[in-house]
């Protein structure tokens, strides 16, 4: 979590320091106020990984003498191949598009995306193809 923290911080106060200068440069509070929006989803998840660092015993990525046993994890069982993200992509672009050409383009999309959420799950499951 160390490393996470870091990172997110110093997205989080980069952001912060540009809103700052684009505020008394530019003079504008639209801009400023979503810098600083920017700045604050780079410092919440900062300031959750710091609070769970505290909490938790360190993992093998952030002691420096660790070994790669240490390291291994479990791997489970995941799917060759399959269309399902693409179907899962398919019926949401159809749903995002009922907004501009009716409602019938929302019940094909919606069908397709409990076809796919289904189907992804059931494959998952077994390992392999339905």
């Amino acid at each position: 979590m160390k490393v996470e923290y870091r990172v997110y911080l110093g997205i989080g106060i980069f952001v912060l320091l540009v809103t700052v200068v684009y505020f008394f440069w530019a003079k504008e509070y639209g801009g400023a106020m979503m810098l600083f929006g920017t700045a604050g989803l780079g410092i919440l998840p900062a300031l959750y990984l710091g609070w769970w660092k505290r909490r938790m015993e360190p993992r093998p990525e952030d002691v420096e003498d660790a070994t790669l046993a240490e390291n291994r994890g479990p791997v489970g069982a995941f799917p060759d191949h399959t269309i399902f993200p693409f179907v899962l992509g398919v019926g949401a672009f159809l749903t995002a598009l009922s907004l501009v050409f009716g409602a019938w383009t929302a019940v094909i999309g919606l069908s397709l995306i409990v076809f796919a959420a289904t189907s992804a799950t059931l494959e998952s499951r077994r390992g392999g193809a339905i």
